[in-house]
């Protein structure tokens, strides 16, 4: 099969995701920190686990299942999927997965801090409550599935989220703004070296 001329993805499954309008793949690898080929070999994965070309929340919880398959991914998935979803349309398309992905492996440390923060910010309120850290300790805490075990208990979670959360909220104002959070972060070498993790090499 000849390449398609607008988009230059060898692919038979390129078809379904020409629904949904994706860039070229000029303007894919401008947008993004990945070169051309890169970005052919990642959208192979992609398809092969979504022929579709889009993932709904279902879907991507059942692929990020799979990589922790002794432990509750749900609440974690949906919380990374949310960040995915950049329109809030309740699907990810290929274009959306890749500048993500991009975020994570390609990005600044403070790029990365701003995706964490989002990641936080369950309720999209452009700031973190303790409300907040509590579903996200909760669901790391699943996440972490027998591995936690015994010290997967409310009462533990509780503690860990207030102990974090003060940390964070010097001021003592009950919330975290992103001002707030890139500057402790960014002043924490601890912090600065677990997320300098993220940086892989697709």
């Amino acid at each position: 099969m000849p390449k398609t001329s607008n988009t230059d993805y060898d692919d038979d499954g390129l078809e379904t995701l020409k629904r949904y309008k994706p860039r070229s793949l000029d303007e894919l690898a401008s947008r993004t920190k990945f070169s051309k080929k890169e970005i052919q070999l990642i959208y192979q994965g992609f398809k092969q686990e979504c022929p579709s070309g889009i993932v709904n929340e279902e879907t991507f919880k059942h692929i990020y299942g799979q990589f922790f398959p002794f432990a509750d991914t749900s609440s974690y998935a949906r919380l990374v999927f949310a960040t995915f979803d950049l329109r809030s349309s309740g699907c990810v398309t290929f274009e959306d997965f890749l500048i993500c992905l991009s975020t994570l492996c390609r990005g600044s440390i403070e790029d990365r801090l701003r995706w964490i923060f989002t990641l936080y910010d369950t309720k999209k309120s452009g700031k973190i409550t303790k409300d907040d850290f509590h579903v996200i300790v909760c669901a790391v805490y699943a996440l972490l599935g027998n591995v936690a075990s015994p010290c997967c208990d409310l009462e533990t979670i509780r503690e860990h989220t207030t102990t974090v959360f003060q940390r964070f909220d010097k001021s003592h104002q009950g919330y975290i703004t992103m001002e707030d959070f890139m500057s402790f972060c960014l002043n924490d070498t601890n912090i600065i070296q677990s997320i300098d993790v993220l940086r892989t090499i697709v």
